[in-house]
């Protein structure tokens, strides 16, 4: 059979049932077998950005393999961004990379592939000849699935065309083992959490199986229960959760995490946003769980490595042996104070005419949103409030593609969650910056696709993060406000529904639209770009300004239980 089809076979015969991607010369073969060959599914993106976030949705939402194809040149340098993301995201994507013909010499697209890879952290695996092709496919799966990261698999244009004899190659994957801690290890980490009068319990995307075993290891020492953003509302609804650790935390959390003597942080990245910019690993004791070791400038108290269901009822067990008493941190008191500030009204704002404020106006949608939905979210200062106020099914039900800090990055990975999870309904929620930037053109995609999808674009006309900077610096801060187009009639001519927001009483229009939609729907929240939370900045040697508070209680002089 053609190689072609061979590889499109190859693909299925894998268990790969959805491809994304954008074809030209090299891979519209490829395409064109996988739907009528094979009868998966494709969904061709608008750009290849687009195509590269959209196997990120699939992949971060279905814990599986995804496959994105491009062809050669400039399709594969638009994905530079995205295998950037996808590695430090620990994503599994395969990106199948059609390249031109192994004789040519004056093809316009022609660049040296590896080249234009490695430097962004994938891995790359050149097919050989077209006989070797089908083992080097296996190769390339084999190692995305093992080192969780992206992997380039490279295919000359001219192999296409090749005869050869089918050939399903095993992927031979290793059984998926339970990692086991080191028993000293664990003695070592439980006289440490004995003694401290003040422990947390810090939970990242790693630890999200483990939930139950880290609030009896919780209970059993007394301590509140805190997430990184990538496990948001792991622990909602239990009466010690602060929620989201570092600049998203309400006032009465923060003091909680500020005031710790003991952090012990289960599968957790600890990053500059989850730390406060360090602050929460300095001037206390860290305990951290993971399977793999830990990388950066700090030193930690005591390393346990293992699976966060395994160790943390080792924990509890060694604790017992000894005969630690609980600390006592958490209390009917603090229960209280965190239920206050969580069924808090927002502070009255008045914004510029014609805007809606940002925490009221969120939360009304948080309301009226479908339950069972995934969401995803964009990048930028809008975060700040979305993140607190908006909330997914559950923590594997968010997906998150800002590991890069780009913009625009939301509505590919979106569509790539809402092809995993059909017909569960995805909400993205980006920036206007972010819309206009990656997600007007794959708008259209979703209608296509035919997709249940529902977008909250937090407009406050331009890029907030940069405006708050000239403001602060005294500079012409009109440059970063754009006059965007009416993305409410931008998507109706997309193909889907658009709603704008101007007032809060515009919000019952709102949710009529989802409860009949039947096409993507577009709601253009107008935001006062005077009144937005901003982004945590922690002050540098190349940053004389000061960190802006982040806090609603800081920005608002909103009431806390204390005052």
């Amino acid at each position: 059979m053609k190689l072609h089809a061979a590889l499109a076979r190859a693909l299925a015969d894998h268990g790969v049932d959805t491809m994304f991607g954008l074809i030209g010369d090299a891979n519209m073969f490829l395409v064109h077998s996988f739907v009528h060959d094979q009868g998966r599914h494709y969904i061709g993106a608008a750009h290849e950005a687009g195509a590269m976030f959209m196997g990120f949705g699939y992949a971060g939402l279905s814990g599986r393999l995804a496959v994105v194809t491009v062809t050669h040149g400039p399709a594969l340098t638009n994905t530079v961004t995205g295998l950037v993301e996808a590695v430090r995201g620990q994503v599994p994507l395969l990106v199948i990379a059609g390249d031109t013909a192994t004789a040519s010499r004056t093809n316009i697209q022609d660049i040296a592939h590896r080249d234009v890879v490695l430097p962004t952290g994938a891995g790359f695996e050149q097919a050989r000849s077209p006989r070797s092709t089908l083992a080097d496919l296996a190769v390339a799966i084999r190692r995305v699935v093992i080192e969780q990261r992206p992997v380039v698999f490279n295919v000359p244009s001219d192999f296409m065309w090749e005869e050869i004899e089918y050939d399903d190659v095993p992927l031979n994957l290793p059984e998926t083992q339970t990692s086991y801690p080191d028993p000293g290890a664990v003695r070592y980490a439980a006289s440490r959490i004995a003694t401290a009068r003040r422990p947390v319990v810090l939970a990242g995307r790693g630890a999200i199986p483990a939930r139950r075993q880290l609030l009896e290891l919780a209970e059993r020492i007394g301590a509140p229960v805190a997430t990184t953003l990538k496990a948001k509302d792991l622990f909602r609804g239990e009466p010690f959760d602060l929620g989201i650790a570092g600049g998203l935390g309400g006032a009465v959390a923060r003091q909680v995490m500020d005031d710790a003597d003991l952090v012990i942080a289960f599968g957790a990245g600890l990053n500059a946003y989850t730390t406060d910019g360090g602050a929460l690993l300095r001037d206390r004791r860290v305990v951290v769980i993971d399977t793999c070791p830990r990388t950066g400038p700090y030193a930690f108290d005591a390393e346990v490595r293992g699976d966060a269901a395994v160790v943390a009822p080792a924990l509890v067990e060694e604790l017992d042996a000894i005969g630690a008493a609980p600390s006592w941190y958490r209390s009917d008191s603090m229960a209280q104070r965190l239920a206050y500030e969580r069924d808090l009204s927002p502070v009255p704002v008045v914004t510029a005419a014609h805007t809606v404020p940002a925490e009221p106006a969120l939360r009304a949608l948080d309301d009226i949103l479908p339950a069972a939905r995934v969401v995803v979210s964009d990048g930028g200062r809008f975060m700040m409030e979305s993140l607190r106020h908006i909330h997914a099914a559950g923590p594997r039900a968010f997906v998150f593609p800002e590991n890069f800090g780009s913009i625009g990055t939301g509505m590919g990975a979106a569509i790539g969650a809402a092809a995993v999870r059909r017909p569960d309904p995805v909400v993205l929620v980006c920036g206007d910056g972010g819309f206009m930037h990656g997600g007007v053109a794959e708008f259209a995609t979703a209608v296509r696709e035919g997709l249940d999808l529902i977008v909250v674009v937090c407009n406050d006309g331009g890029y907030g993060a940069e405006h708050v900077q000239m403001v602060e610096r005294g500079l012409d801060a009109s440059l970063s406000l754009f006059d965007w187009p009416d993305l409410a009639g931008l998507a109706g001519a997309l193909g889907g529904e658009g709603i704008t927001v101007r007032s809060l009483d515009d919000l019952t229009d709102v949710e009529k639209l989802i409860t009949g939609r039947s096409r993507p729907l577009l709601i253009d929240l107008r935001l006062d770009v005077w009144h937005m939370t901003p982004m945590p900045r922690w002050p540098s040697p190349s940053s004389p300004i000061p960190m802006a508070p982040s806090s609603n209680a800081a920005q608002r002089g909103r009431r806390t239980p204390q005052s």
